[in-house]
């Protein structure tokens, strides 16, 4: 969701702030005024192609700002900033720090789908198609969906050890000689899992074991020997309670060396149990040594480490067994993905029915909202194309797309190569109303979308619209008063025609209420800003806060 946008010399624009509703946001003004140049600072922060000629006439670059708040758990929000110099380069960054295009596109520019009359827009992308109809109908499709994925993956790793046994059949004959040494050289030493770990923690006190016992001896002699430091603390802990009487510190400082007093005693102890458990045993040291070094050897031809050893000899090992076994071992794993790919097949038509089943649903809903945005007979569909095996994706094995049918009786077509801008528009409204929460989308910005609509249709448009807001940040650019006493807040875009301090055009965008209000949707009912005109505008205003 934006929840603020700066604007800064882009086309006409000098200077521009906009602070969105939460619900539905309205942007008017006489043709020409400049709209687009803000629906094109919008496009820059969802990560679209930045364009030089964008920038305004006499400025080193454009600025677009925005703070957007990607989800519920984005509680500060993040904080966009792109700039296009006049020469073409440009920077993003992203709660400051620098970013790519693509990444500004698959964060914030996520949240946000425009949807204008002669725009890219993602609902009119095929492949996202498909995401529409899971969304809508998650509870359904998404545990099959589950199912199918793993599947999927499932015959992916299948047909991978497939084609490494294959393979490795295939160049086992010349390698086997080679490979049968690894494992007799391998197992001629005969190494064991944590082994090396063992030896490298044991060795070095095998090794230093007479100065390990030299030195556990001297430290517990200068601990608990005659004169040594348990008697000097002992003798220190008697003065302190001697005295402890006359001063209740000293009592203190007793009790603390007599804490310490167990604790060198204990030390003093351990040190006597460890000076007796060193063992000097130099046949074993010696055995220790030998077997370090035949590890080691292994490692020096086979590692750098012990677990590269063991993946060398597991690797030769199967050479071996291809070259003596290789039919064996093909059939195996042919089996195998034979299984994988039955257990894809059953997977992905229980998909397919799913999605069947539900395609029509969703397709009625939107056809009935479209029926209520007054588009006659027209209808959208679902259409659904089995693929071949190897186009199967992560997303299904058919292809997807939603279909228009202009009116009855006339052939379903791609939504996409519908050339009506104000048909798409609508539809569009159409499938966002019937999605709901279901769309990822937080922020949907419609333009155009009132192209050629009048009368009955411009109420259901506005009507439309504001129950989407309910679900959606919405921000509409609209010529139709119907539309624009819904907004939760009404922006004024105008064109200064002296210009500003440069002499150039500018366009301003500012929010207006009450009688300014009034008065520009007096205008949009009538072209003039009289008593009666302004007059109805308050009727129309006050109807929609009833």
């Amino acid at each position: 969701m934006i929840d603020e946008l700066r604007v800064q010399d882009v086309a006409l624009i000098h200077e521009a702030t906009l602070r969105p509703a939460r619900g539905l946001t309205v942007l008017t003004g006489e043709t020409g005024t400049g709209k687009s140049a803000l629906l094109s600072s919008i496009k820059l922060l969802m990560g679209e192609r930045a364009d030089a000629g964008a920038v305004r006439e006499g400025a080193d670059a454009l600025v677009v700002e925005g703070r957007i708040f990607l989800g519920a758990d984005d509680m500060d929000g993040t904080v966009v900033r792109r700039r296009v110099g006049a020469d073409g380069r440009g920077r993003v960054s992203i709660d400051g720090h620098l970013a790519s295009v693509r990444e500004l596109a698959e964060g914030a520019g996520a949240t946000i789908d425009l949807c204008g009359q002669h725009e890219h827009q993602r609902l009119l992308q095929q492949a996202s198609h498909v995401g529409l109809l899971d969304s809508w109908a998650f509870d359904e499709v998404g545990p099959v969906l589950d199912a199918y994925k793993q599947a999927l993956k499932a015959a992916r790793d299948a047909s991978a050890e497939f084609e490494r046994v294959r393979e490795m059949c295939k160049v086992a004959a010349g390698r086997v000689d080679e490979a049968s040494f690894v494992v007799s050289r391998i197992d001629e030493v005969d190494p064991r899992e944590g082994e090396l770990e063992e030896l490298e923690a044991a060795l070095p006190r095998a090794e230093h074991a007479e100065s390990l016992m030299r030195a556990a001896a001297t430290a517990r002699d200068e601990l608990a020997g005659d004169e040594g430091a348990l008697d000097l603390i002992s003798s220190a802990l008697d003065e302190l309670r001697s005295m402890a009487r006359y001063d209740e510190q000293l009592a203190k400082y007793a009790a603390t060396l007599e804490g310490a007093l167990l604790d060198v005693e204990d030390v003093a102890s351990e040190l006597r149990d460890y000076r007796d458990s060193v063992d000097l045993d130099m046949e074993d040291l010696e055995r220790m040594q030998t077997r370090m070094a035949q590890l080691r050897g292994l490692m020096r031809s086979y590692g750098p480490g012990m677990e590269e050893v063991f993946a060398r000899r597991a690797q030769a090992a199967e050479i071996v067994a291809a070259a003596h076994n290789g039919d064996e071992l093909l059939k195996r794993s042919r089996k195998a993905l034979d299984a994988a790919e039955k257990d894809l097949a059953r997977a992905a038509d229980a998909l397919d029915a799913v999605r069947a089943a539900e395609a029509p649903r969703f397709a009625r809903l939107v056809s009935e909202q479209m029926s209520f945005l007054e588009m006659g007979t027209a209808q959208l569909e679902v259409g659904m194309e089995r693929l071949p095996r190897s186009q199967w994706t992560g997303s299904g094995p058919s292809r997807v797309e939603l279909l228009y049918r202009p009116a009855a009786g006339m052939s379903a077509r791609p939504l996409r190569r519908i050339a009506s801008g104000g048909e798409v528009s609508r539809v569009m409204l159409a499938c966002k109303v019937v999605l709901g929460d279901a769309d990822a989308t937080q922020t949907l910005v419609f333009d155009e979308v009132d192209a050629g609509v009048g009368g009955a249709t411009a109420v259901a448009l506005a009507s439309v619209l504001a129950r989407l807001a309910q679900t959606h940040q919405v921000i509409v650019v609209t010529h139709l008063a119907q539309v624009a006493v819904h907004g939760a807040r009404h922006y004024l875009v105008q064109k200064s025609a002296e210009g500003g301090a440069d002499g150039i055009p500018q366009t301003t965008i500012e929010p207006i209420e009450g009688e300014q209000r009034v008065a520009e949707i007096a205008r949009m009912l009538s072209g003039d800003t009289g008593e009666l005109a302004r007059a109805h505008a308050r009727d129309m205003l006050d109807a929609v806060q009833e």
